[in-house]
C-alpha cells in the first residue's frame, strides 16, 4: 500500500500556506519513508479566490501534494450570536464527519503514517485515533506561545472569572507575566463558546503522539528550555514530545 501523510490545516490562506510548507519539507527529509502528501481543505464563502490558484499551482509544482476539498458547509443561523471565533470554531467541527469519510476512504488504498491536524482542527482528534492513526499537531505560533496555552488549563482552574474582568498579572511558563485582560480575544469571555473551544483544545494537546512547532532553539532558548526541563502541562505524567522544524518560510516562487 502506498504510505502517506495526511495534513489538516484550519480555513484561511496562511494557515494552508504553512501547513504546506510542512508537507514539503517531509517530502524533502523524508521521502523514503512515505511518497505522498494529503491535504484535507474546507470550504466556506469565506474562502479567498486566489485560494483556488495557490492550490493548483503547488499541485502543479509539488505532484506528491495533493488536496481534498470538502463540500461546502455554512454555519446555523444561531452561531450568529457568537463571537466570529466562536463561529469558526463550530464550522471546523462540523467538517468532522467530512474528516472521518475521507480519512476512512483513503486507509482502503493507503497506509496513513499520521495525520498532522492545525491546534483549531483539534475536534478531528478523536477520528483518526479511532481508525489507528497517530495524531500530531502542527504549531505555527512558536515554543513560547505553545508554552503558555499548553499551561492554559491550569489557570482555568484558579478562577471562576473572565479574564475580561481581572486586572490580576497571569503567569505562564516561558512568558512574562500577562495582565488578564490582555489575553487573546477567544480567551477573554468565559461566556463566550469560544472560550471553552480552547480550553478543549488546549487541553488535547498532551494526548496526541506528537507536537511539530515552527521554531528553533536559537530563536526562542528560553521558551525550548522551560519545555525540554520544566513540567509546562499541567499533568506531568502526560506530555508529548515536541519537535522543532523551524523556520519554515514559502519560497517567493510559490
Amino acid at each position: 500500500m502506498e504510505q502517506t501523510i495526511v495534513l489538516y490545516p484550519a480555513p484561511g490562506i496562511g494557515h494552508i500556506i504553512s501547513m504546506v510548507e510542512l508537507g514539503k519539507l517531509l517530502l524533502q527529509h523524508h521521502y523514503s519513508h512515505f511518497s505522498s502528501i494529503i491535504i484535507f481543505l474546507t470550504t466556506s464563502s469565506l474562502d479567498k479566490p486566489f485560494i483556488d490558484s495557490y492550490i493548483h499551482h503547488i499541485s502543479q509544482s509539488y505532484p506528491s501534494i495533493s488536496f481534498r476539498r470538502f463540500p461546502f458547509l455554512a454555519v446555523e443561523p444561531s452561531a450568529s450570536r457568537h463571537s466570529r471565533a466562536a463561529i469558526g470554531f463550530e464550522f471546523i467541527r462540523l467538517n468532522d464527519t467530512n474528516v472521518a469519510s475521507a480519512l476512512k476512504d483513503i486507509s482502503q488504498t493507503s497506509n496513513v503514517r499520521a495525520f498532522v491536524i492545525d491546534l483549531f482542527c483539534t475536534s478531528a482528534m478523536n477520528i483518526g485515533s479511532s481508525l489507528g492513526i497517530p495524531i500530531y499537531y502542527f504549531f505555527t505560533s512558536g515554543a513560547a506561545v505553545l508554552s503558555a496555552f499548553s499551561y492554559f488549563p491550569k489557570i482555568h482552574e484558579q478562577t471562576t472569572e473572565s479574564f475580561k474582568d481581572l486586572s490580576v498579572d497571569l503567569h505562564f511558563p516561558a512568558n512574562p507575566p500577562l495582565k488578564a485582560f490582555h489575553m487573546v480575544e477567544p480567551l477573554l469571555d468565559r461566556d463566550d463558546p469560544a472560550y471553552w473551544n480552547f480550553l478543549y483544545f488546549c487541553s488535547n494537546l498532551p494526548k496526541s503522539s506528537g507536537i511539530i512547532v515552527n521554531t528553533f532553539q536559537e530563536l526562542e532558548p528560553i521558551a525550548v528550555k522551560v519545555i525540554s526541563e520544566d513540567d509546562y502541562f499541567p499533568d506531568p505524567k502526560q506530555e508529548s514530545p515536541v519537535y522543532y522544524i523551524g523556520p519554515l518560510i514559502a519560497e517567493p516562487k510559490d
